[in-house]
């Protein structure tokens, strides 16, 4: 089995990642940004030896990188033979193409590889439909600009689109009708999740949803407070697909609870419109849990991702702040929590750890 290991990795073509420190990037601790994008990698699975680490001071149109970085990560590229690129930030069609021509590598960027990771996590038919149609549509974004290729006439009889059509528009017009018709088969899932959440209205049962950023712990919670067994990995994006439970506290019913995907700061345009369906969830919640992180130094920039994406839903709803990992034995800001009101402090890991969110959900009532 050892050998059969060693042949592999040697067939492996040879990744490079790249992490930039970009000046959009305003976070607060840069390398727990590089520890995220190093963690994006390994939880898609991908084998690397090779990392580089670039600050930029402007962005290059064409190329994304200025050219005294390009030169750098081309000699780095030739002396390694790097087969393939990693980079930490999103990248146009047009960019990533000239990236390709310029260091003669494949380039996969941070689209791409949340996207590929949403692939592999996607386990229910809705879920499974959303990152496809994700997938299509970042595929239509990387037709532009592949040259003559793409540019000449299909040039096939029997295909509508009439005559003169190029094959780039055709393949366009492909990806557009899959998309509608993989479109059409989620509204037809969502029927039940439609009559589920209507039957809770009926009979006023009310509804928590636990919301944050990946990986900040939210199946964890989820499981406490109500004894499940939801999948929880200490990895991004282990959970994509909504669960929900019901509550008991006191042995009464409070309600019911559900966990949601988690999100990232740059979360691609595509994803967001994609999962638009299951974060519906959150317009018809009655309280959301946020749970964040507290031993991560980004903690603060986390709840303004959340924040800017709950905006871009129009979502407005009561919040109760959810520090979680104090348990973690780094430093905690807890001063710096006060003007995140209400919250609670705790380690989702036990009944113990989770007893003043228990305490809190106890006393709230719905409006």
């Amino acid at each position: 089995m050892a050998k059969k290991a060693e042949s592999l990795l040697i067939h492996l073509p040879r990744v490079l990642i790249i992490g930039v420190h970009a000046p959009y990037n305003r976070t607060k601790s840069i390398e727990s940004y590089y520890e995220e994008f190093r963690n994006l990698v390994k939880t898609n699975g991908t084998i690397y030896k090779d990392e580089l680490y670039i600050k930029l001071r402007s962005i290059d149109p064409a190329r994304f990188f200025t050219k005294g970085k390009l030169q750098e990560m081309r000699e780095y590229c030739e002396k390694n033979q790097i087969k393939e690129l990693i980079i930490s930030e999103q990248l146009s069609g047009i960019q990533e193409r000239n990236l390709e021509d310029e260091l003669d590598v494949t380039v996969f960027d941070r689209t791409r590889l949340i996207l590929e990771i949403f692939e592999k996590s996607a386990h229910t038919a809705e879920g499974k439909l959303q990152v496809k149609i994700a997938m299509l549509n970042y595929q239509k974004t990387r037709l532009t600009g592949k040259g003559i290729n793409l540019s000449q006439q299909a040039g096939i009889i029997g295909i509508s689109g009439g005559p003169g059509e190029t094959l780039k528009e055709k393949e366009t017009r492909v990806i557009n009708d899959i998309i509608i018709k993989y479109k059409r088969q989620l509204e037809r899932l969502q029927q039940a999740r439609h009559t589920q959440r209507k039957q809770r209205l009926i009979n006023k049962v009310p509804h928590i949803c636990i919301i944050g950023y990946t990986n900040a712990g939210k199946s964890t919670l989820l499981n406490t407070l109500t004894r499940s067994d939801v999948l929880a990995e200490n990895k991004l994006f282990a959970t994509l697909d909504t669960t929900t439970r019901e509550l008991y506290i006191d042995k009464k019913k409070k309600g019911v609870i559900s966990d949601t995907v988690g999100f990232i700061q740059q979360l691609p345009h595509h994803l967001i419109n994609a999962f638009k369906s299951t974060l519906s969830e959150l317009e018809y919640a009655d309280i959301l849990l946020q749970v964040i992180d507290a031993s991560d130094p980004n903690w603060e920039s986390h709840i303004a991702v959340v924040q800017t994406i709950l905006n871009d839903l129009k979502v407005e709803k009561q919040m109760v702040y959810v520090f979680n990992k104090i348990d973690a034995g780094t430093d905690l800001d807890e001063a710096a929590w006060h003007k995140y009101q209400p919250h609670v402090a705790i380690s989702a890991k036990t009944k113990e750890g989770v007893a003043p969110l228990i305490a809190f959900l106890s006393e709230w009532q719905p409006s």
